[in-house]
């Protein structure tokens, strides 16, 4: 079994259920129970989820939680770090203690319709997308992927409606406005944007442009885009690693 990197068992006897249990928290394998079952939390509070149909996920790190069929969130869960095991009581027993502080939730295994454990190997580090602010960063080291001839002036400018991701000025003189955003752009962000110019044209007259900077734009932004007149350049924020700290500045 040890050779196995998945180990399934369907309806699975108390023997075999004890079995794949303690070999996948002996190997720091993923376990997976699928089973009819009852909850008790005893810990900074305390609660119980009578008899129910549930996913139970046990992970290498200790993490522990409990879905029921709807919702996103565990209904109960225990976070890395806590300590798993298999009581055999009159019904076996999914037991997970937490240390500080002290909690204890207890699954109480009524019927077990499917058990499994997986070997997984990922060593891979999440690779972060940045956020806008590294965003101006990067448009302050290389201007000219917004366009030849920009030149950035200020970061975070306060005007009369709100505050500028990036005020600068064209190879022409005019002043630029840049609304930056890391995701897809959408409506929203182009009434900002245009906001912004507005307020700047009652100071400086019309020789003012404003470009949305993001990865992609949804299809109303870019039609409200080009009735204000307003423009778009397509950039990916920088991605870093939760192993290298230091900033990239090259694009994706």
């Amino acid at each position: 079994m040890h050779k196995d990197k998945v180990v399934v068992s369907v309806n699975p006897s108390r023997e075999e259920l004890i079995r794949i249990v303690d070999s996948g928290l002996l190997s720091e394998a993923i376990i997976t129970v699928f089973a009819r079952c009852r909850v008790h939390y005893d810990g900074r509070a305390k609660s119980e989820l009578g008899p129910g149909d549930r996913v139970i996920v046990i992970k290498p790190d200790g993490s522990f939680l409990i879905h029921q069929s709807k919702k996103r969130e565990p209904v109960n869960w225990q976070p890395p770090g806590s300590r798993v095991r298999l009581e055999l009581r009159e019904n076996p027993v999914l037991v997970s203690i937490r240390r500080k502080p002290r909690e204890t939730l207890e699954v109480e295994l009524e019927e077990v319709y499917m058990v499994s454990l997986f070997r997984a190997e990922d060593y891979e580090e999440l690779a972060l997308t940045g956020s806008e602010a590294e965003m101006a960063e990067l448009i302050f080291e290389r201007p000219e992927l917004i366009e030849p001839g920009f030149k950035p002036l200020f970061r975070e400018k306060q005007i009369k409606h709100g505050i500028v991701d990036i005020l600068g000025r064209d190879s022409s003189g005019n002043l630029v406005v840049l609304e930056l955003k890391r995701r897809r752009a959408e409506l929203h962000a182009v009434s900002q944007l245009k906001r912004y110019v507005e307020a700047l044209r009652e100071e400086h007259g019309n020789g003012v442009r404003g470009i949305l900077v993001a990865p992609s734009l949804t299809s109303g932004a870019k039609r409200l885009l080009e009735e204000e007149g307003l423009e778009f350049r397509k950039l990916e924020p920088p991605k870093r690693d939760r192993k290298s700290r230091g900033r990239q500045t090259t694009l994706v």
